[in-house]
């Protein structure tokens, strides 16, 4: 199985998960190839088994370049892809409250702008996956090497 990983860290999340998961896949004996969203065209992706995206929430979105270098995205319909973001943890209000999970909501868009693009292209959507990270510049959530194991265990 080969899988091509396409991230778009900008403070080094992003490229730790990339790293992560390529280490646990070639425990298991699989090649995965990691690059920056902007160091690929789009129209030109490899050949491979599986495709993973992964971006770094901005106001519970994907950023622009995330949404255009998805949107250029040129594989054959039933390509099979997954989705590893990161986005910022929830914390509390000005009244010192957790948000509910109808405001939360309203920022977690991530997912879907990105399954409606690429399940647009007739992509096939295998797993996906969310690690929280507090602040700009990490860190990520206790137990994310977890996460990434069972997502992992998803993808396979």
């Amino acid at each position: 199985m080969k899988i091509e990983y396409f991230h778009a860290s900008k403070f080094g999340s992003g490229e730790k998960l990339a790293g992560e998961f390529k280490r646990l896949m070639s425990e298991r004996g699989i090649t995965v190839n990691i690059h920056h969203m902007r160091d690929v065209k789009p129209k030109n992706l490899p050949a491979a088994d599986l495709y993973v995206f992964s971006s770094p929430g901005r106001l519970g979105k994907p950023p622009i370049y995330v949404r255009r270098f998805l949107q250029g995205v040129d594989l054959a319909p039933g390509s099979r892809y997954a989705i590893l973001n990161t986005q910022g943890a929830a914390g509390v209000n000005k009244k010192g409250e957790l948000p509910t999970d109808e405001e939360l909501s309203k920022y977690r868009q991530m997912l879907p702008i990105m399954r409606k693009i690429l399940d647009g292209k007739g992509l096939h959507f295998v797993a996906s996956e969310v690690i929280d990270v507090f602040d700009l510049k990490g860190p990520m959530e206790e137990g994310w090497e977890d996460k990434v194991e069972a997502f992992v265990e998803r993808v396979l």
